[in-house]
């Protein structure tokens, strides 16, 4: 016994004596350059956010018929900046530079990108900031993979990791916004660049507390639904019902979207004219639906609690759809996920008075998620955003509608650079003989 108790003490001592080692990403140089990232996505999402706040507030004290010259001239403005200092691109140009271009955002195109979004967001069109922050933070990680010369593998997922960054931001959602970053870039395989999911979850976390700081962020959630408590096994039943209903908008919005951008593209002008289109066009739906105006962020919220009557539920989401389609398609910058959210919000108002038994929550989540999988092909991201945001806590309803929407989506993406390359010339070649 004497023996052993002494191989005891030994074995303690000789464990003692070792030095603590962590886990090798621990303090490594990758991983310290994931939460630089995260540090710096963190204040670039809350110096943007403040001033979109203060751009927003200024120009929402023109109301009535003064918000259609308001929203024409930001139109022009923003157009006149992409024209001077150049297109910073949308969505479909950040997936294609990290999918086919090594992983690489060209910060070249920020100025124009903050300052033309920034315009078109606070002036009130249906496009949110996601777009701007995850191209800026986006190609902020690029830049620091430039400095730090990482190639390959590294600077492509250091630029992942820098749009999670910004998105997380946006929803404040870590996890939600690290999975979106990877499900957007492609519309079969949920991760294909699974490398860069602890990147994303790291600088993820570092941009939420910054940003959560800079802006005073809650933990709770920011849009307002009746607490949901399961009534039946049907309710899985009632998610999949409503979400074939969501992705029948969503097929909806993405013809309205095709109509809008070939109408804007045989208009031969420079871009400021079609974006000073756009705003005429933008501002007059404002004006006689101001539920329409802005991206929805607060907007949601005013659906949820307002008591809207069915004809004017029915005029906000066939006109939100028409503002998010002219927004996108006449040169105006920005996002277009939470405008989706309040399309989704809409609907699940209107399938209510219809099915008023039925939770008030499941049917608005249902909507949301479905028509939000449907169009960007992320319906994991999708159900944990929406569990954040709305405060939905059972996540197999969201997910089952997620689902639906994800697989009953047109067979092309709405993000055609979600497709291979061989997918996108076969599908060019297809339609040039059409």
């Amino acid at each position: 016994m004497k023996l052993k108790r002494r191989r005891k003490l030994v074995n303690y001592l000789s464990l003692l004596d070792q030095p603590i080692r962590f886990n090798p990403f621990v303090f490594s140089r990758m991983f310290i350059l994931w939460a630089v990232l995260g540090l710096l996505g963190g204040i670039i999402s809350g110096g943007y956010w403040i001033v979109l706040e203060h751009f927003t507030e200024f120009l929402s004290t023109f109301e009535g018929w003064y918000v259609i010259p308001t929203m024409a001239v930001c139109g022009l403005l923003a157009g006149i900046v992409i024209h001077l200092i150049g297109d910073p691109g949308e969505i479909h140009l950040i997936v294609n530079n990290i999918r086919f271009n090594h992983g690489k955002l060209d910060p070249k195109n920020n100025p124009s990108m903050i300052l033309s979004s920034l315009l078109c967001v606070a002036s009130g069109g249906s496009l949110g900031p996601e777009a701007p922050l995850v191209q800026v933070t986006g190609s902020t990680g690029t830049w620091l993979g430039k400095l730090f010369r990482l190639k390959g593998e590294e600077l492509r997922s250091l630029s992942i990791a820098g749009m999670a960054s910004g998105f997380t931001a946006l929803f404040g959602a870590p996890l939600g916004g690290s999975l979106f970053a990877l499900e957007i870039l492609h519309h079969k395989h949920a991760v294909e660049y699974y490398k860069a999911i602890i990147p994303a979850l790291v600088a993820s976390c570092f941009s939420y507390i910054i940003f959560a700081l800079i802006v005073h962020l809650g933990l709770g959630p920011i849009w307002n639904l009746p607490a949901y408590e399961m009534a039946s096994v049907f309710d899985f039943a009632w998610a999949f019902f409503f979400a074939v209903i969501a992705t029948v908008l969503g097929w909806g919005f993405i013809f309205c979207t095709k109509f809008f951008k070939a109408a804007f593209e045989k208009i031969k002008t420079p871009i400021y004219i079609k974006t000073l289109i756009g705003g005429i066009i933008l501002g007059t739906i404002a004006y006689y639906l101001p539920l329409t105006r802005y991206f929805g962020h607060h907007q949601i919220n005013n659906l949820i609690t307002g008591d809207l009557t069915v004809n004017f539920l029915l005029a906000v989401l066939v006109f939100k759809i028409i503002a998010i389609a002219i927004t996108v398609t006449s040169g105006w910058r920005g996002g277009f996920i939470i405008p989706l959210f309040f399309s989704g919000t809409a609907l699940g108002l209107l399938l209510h008075t219809i099915f008023p038994s039925v939770s008030l929550s499941l049917t608005i989540v249902s909507c949301m998620a479905a028509i939000n999988a449907c169009v960007t092909r992320t319906p994991m991201s999708t159900t944990i955003l929406l569990a954040t945001l709305t405060g939905f806590t059972y996540f197999i309803p969201i997910l089952f509608a997620s689902l639906t929407g994800y697989f009953l989506a047109p067979r092309i993406p709405f993000i055609e650079a979600q497709m291979e390359d061989r997918e996108r010339k076969k599908t060019k070649r297809k339609q040039s003989k059409a």
